[in-house]
C-alpha cells in the first residue's frame, strides 16, 4: 500500500485540477463557440494585409475569440497566412489563440489568482509587440515568400454571412454547438494528458528538483535578476519538455508557482505553449522547416524579453503577484461555488449536444448531412497517449476507493 498510497494522491490531485476547472472549461468554450459562430472571421482577413497597428490590432482581437487549441491556433494562423496576412500579423495571430482567449484566463484566475491574470492579458499585448519588433529586425524575407508559395489553397473557404441574420436564425444557434463540439473534440486530449500530468507532478516530483532547475535555493543568494532570468530562460524549455499545449499547462504552472518559481518564469512557461515539438513539427510542415524554426526562434526570444520586462515593471511598482497557493487546497473536493458553477456546466453541454446533433441533421448544400466531419487519425500517438491517461486515472480512482474501505 506504500506504493499505491502516492499513486492514489496523484490521481486525486489530477481529478481535483479537472473538477476545480471543468465549468470554466464548458462556459469558455460556448462563449467562443458564439464569437466564431457569429463574427465574420472572413470579413477580419482582408484587413490583415500589413504590418500596421490596425492589422496587428484586428489580428489580437480575432486570436482572442478563436479556439484555444494550439493545433487549431496553427491551422487558422496557416489560413491567414494563405489568404495573404502578413508574416508578422500571423504570429500575433497566434500568440492571441493561445494566451488571450477567454477560457485560458479564467483558468489563470481558478489556479493562480487574478494578479496573474492581470500579468497574462498585459503581458500577452506586450508579447506581440515585442514579436513584431524582433521580427521587423530579423525578417527573412526570402523565406516567408518560400513559405508562402508553399502553402495550398484551402478548400473549406469561410462563406460570407449576414450576422445579425445568422444569430436570429435556428441554423445559426445549431452551428454554435456544432462549434462548441469541434474545440472539445480538438482539445479533450491535450487537456486529459497535461491535467493528468500536472497532478502526478505535484505529487511526486519534490520540491529539490525544481530548486535545482530554477536556482530557488538560491534566492537570497545570488542578485534577483539573475535568477529571474535564469528562469526566464529556462522556462520555455521546461513547458516544451512536457509537450502539452495551452489548456493543460496551467495547472502544471500552478505547480511551479507553488515550489517558489519567480514571477519571471510563472509567466515564461505560461507563454511557451506553442514551442512544443509537435507544434513545431506542424508549422514545419506547412512552411518549411527553415521558416518553422525562425518562428520558434522568433516565439522564445520574445517570451524571455516579455517575462522580464513584466518581472522588472512589477517589481518597480512593487505588484509583483506572490501567490502561493498550495495545490492540495486549490483541488479538494467540497461544496462549494465550484459545485454549482459544474451543475450549470452539465446543463450548457446537454444543450450544446441538442444543437450539435440538429447541425449534422441539416442537410448542407449537396443535399447531404453535415455528419461527416475528419478529426484526425483514431489512434494518433497523441490519443493514445490520452487513453493510456484515461486508464492511469481509472486505476487510481479504484486504488483509491480500495483504500477507503480497507
Amino acid at each position: 500500500m506504500t506504493i499505491l498510497q502516492p499513486y492514489g494522491e496523484a490521481v486525486m490531485t489530477s481529478l481535483g485540477f479537472f473538477w476545480k476547472s471543468a465549468w470554466a472549461f464548458v462556459f469558455g468554450y460556448a462563449i467562443s463557440a458564439m464569437i466564431q459562430a457569429f463574427v465574420p472571421q472572413k470579413a477580419l482577413t482582408r484587413q490583415l494585409g500589413g504590418p500596421g497597428l490596425q492589422s496587428l490590432s484586428l489580428a489580437t482581437v480575432f486570436g482572442a475569440a478563436s479556439s484555444s487549441c494550439s493545433f487549431a491556433a496553427l491551422a487558422a494562423a496557416r489560413a491567414l497566412f494563405m489568404k495573404g496576412a502578413h508574416f508578422v500579423v500571423v504570429v500575433a495571430f497566434m500568440f492571441a489563440s493561445t494566451n488571450l482567449v477567454i477560457e485560458l484566463g479564467v483558468l489563470i484566475l481558478i489556479f493562480l489568482g487574478w494578479q496573474f491574470l492581470a500579468a497574462e492579458l498585459v503581458g500577452g499585448i506586450v508579447l506581440i509587440a515585442v514579436s513584431r519588433m524582433v521580427i521587423k529586425i530579423t525578417y527573412p524575407r526570402q523565406w516567408v515568400e518560400a513559405a508562402r508559395e508553399r502553402v495550398s489553397a484551402d478548400d473549406a473557404d469561410e462563406e460570407e454571412f449576414d450576422w445579425r441574420r445568422r444569430l436570429r436564425s435556428r441554423k445559426g444557434w445549431y452551428l454554435v454547438g456544432q462549434k462548441f463540439g469541434d474545440d472539445w473534440l480538438m482539445v479533450w486530449e491535450e487537456i486529459l494528458i497535461g491535467f493528468t500530468v500536472a497532478g502526478f507532478v505535484a505529487v511526486l516530483v519534490p520540491p529539490a528538483f525544481w530548486a535545482t532547475i530554477f536556482l530557488t535555493a538560491y534566492q537570497g543568494v545570488l542578485p534577483d535578476w539573475l535568477i529571474a532570468l535564469e528562469n526566464a530562460v529556462v522556462a520555455p524549455f521546461v513547458a516544451a519538455a512536457t509537450f502539452i499545449g495551452s489548456m493543460g499547462n496551467i495547472p502544471l504552472a500552478t505547480v511551479l508557482n507553488a515550489n517558489g518559481v519567480m514571477f519571471a518564469g510563472i509567466m515564461g512557461f505560461i507563454y511557451s505553449d506553442l514551442m512544443v515539438p509537435p507544434l513545431v513539427q506542424v508549422n514545419a510542415k506547412y512552411y518549411g522547416p527553415r521558416l518553422a524554426l525562425y518562428i520558434a526562434g522568433i516565439m522564445f526570444v520574445s517570451i524571455v524579453i516579455t517575462a522580464l520586462l513584466l518581472h522588472t515593471a512589477f517589481s518597480l511598482l512593487n505588484i509583483v503577484p506572490e501567490s502561493r497557493r498550495v495545490v492540495s487546497e486549490i483541488v479538494r473536493f467540497k461544496l462549494d461555488y465550484t459545485f454549482w458553477m459544474n451543475l450549470g456546466a452539465v446543463i450548457v453541454v446537454f444543450v450544446m449536444i441538442g444543437l450539435r446533433r440538429r447541425f449534422q441533421a441539416m442537410p448542407d448544400d449537396d443535399g447531404h448531412d453535415h455528419d461527416h466531419h475528419d478529426h484526425g487519425r483514431a489512434w494518433s500517438p497523441k490519443r493514445v497517449i490520452a487513453a493510456l491517461a484515461a486508464l492511469v486515472l481509472a486505476g487510481g480512482t479504484a486504488v483509491q476507493l480500495m483504500r477507503l474501505t480497507l
